[in-house]
């Protein structure tokens, strides 16, 4: 079991203290149900605020992983395996957002996750009506990634969709 009184960090890094000015409310915590990239692009802009410095950079860092915090530093939560994703299914009334950001969070809850047993899961999961699901049978050789954007077009169509019906 890994010793997790003991830090990660370079003494270089331990003794780095932040500016006066710094302050963690700049920084939005990673809650496993977002893409990972786009976290760490904002992580990176965000420390640019405090000059290029590497070693704050790495000291503020796990500040933001909220999830690692509560998922694995804990020990605490039952991990799955990827077909555990096949239990996932968007619900008749379920918006588009809502299936994918659940399905995110439960892809989290998995180690060393398949990407094309969870695109597969993702799909089957879909209402077959629903115009994502078409679009998603025909594609071939897509990452899990691709099929979160698509989602995220199709969710946006969705949304402009309702926007446009008249009300009574």
């Amino acid at each position: 079991m890994a010793n997790l009184s003991r830090s990660p960090f370079t003494d270089e890094i331990k003794q780095m203290e932040p500016s006066r000015k710094f302050s963690p409310s700049y920084f939005t915590l990673f809650k496993g149900d977002e893409d990972s990239d786009i976290h760490l692009m904002h992580y990176q802009n965000a420390i640019t605020l405090y000059a290029n410095n590497d070693t704050l950079m790495c000291k503020i860092f796990a500040m933001t992983l909220q999830v690692f915090i509560e998922e694995y530093s804990s020990y605490c939560s039952i991990k799955k395996k990827s077909d555990h994703l096949f239990n996932m299914k968007n619900g008749p009334n379920e918006s588009l957002h809502t299936y994918v950001k659940r399905f995110k969070a439960e892809k989290a809850k998995i180690i060393r996750y398949d990407d094309n047993v969870a695109c597969s899961a993702f799909r089957k999961g879909l209402l077959t009506d629903h115009p994502l699901f078409e679009e998603l049978i025909m594609c071939e050789n897509i990452t899990l990634t691709d099929f979160y954007a698509l989602a995220e077009k199709h969710s946006l169509s969705d949304e402009a969709k309702l926007s446009q019906k008249p009300h009574k």
